[in-house]
This record gives C-alpha cells, sequence and structure tokens, in this order.
C-alpha cells in the first residue's frame, strides 16, 4: 500500500511526460514550417530557373 501511495505522489514521470510532450509539440512545427518554406523555395527556384531559360 505504501508503494501506491509513494507512487501517486511521485511528479517525476509526470514531468518527463510534460517535457516530451513538448518537444513532440516544438519538432511538429518546426517540421511545418520547414515544409512551408520548402515549398516556397521550391516555387522560387522555379520561378528563377523558368527566368533564366527565358533571357537566354
Amino acid at each position: 500500500m505504501k508503494f501506491f501511495k509513494k507512487l501517486r505522489n511521485d511528479e517525476q514521470g509526470a514531468t518527463a511526460i510534460e517535457y516530451g510532450l513538448i518537444a513532440a509539440l516544438i519538432a511538429v512545427a518546426a517540421i511545418s514550417a520547414m515544409s512551408a518554406l520548402g515549398t516556397q523555395l521550391s516555387t522560387t527556384f522555379s520561378k528563377v530557373s523558368t527566368t533564366m531559360a527565358t533571357k537566354n
């Protein structure tokens, strides 16, 4: 019984889970930002390539 009381009062596991959730949220935000930036860069390079091809 003491084990369960001690386990219930232990907050280290909760803190680790919270840090894991924060890290996952940051990773999702970074991936979506990089994906949007990648699409934007691809569009920009396509425009530059088209412009260079038509001027030659």
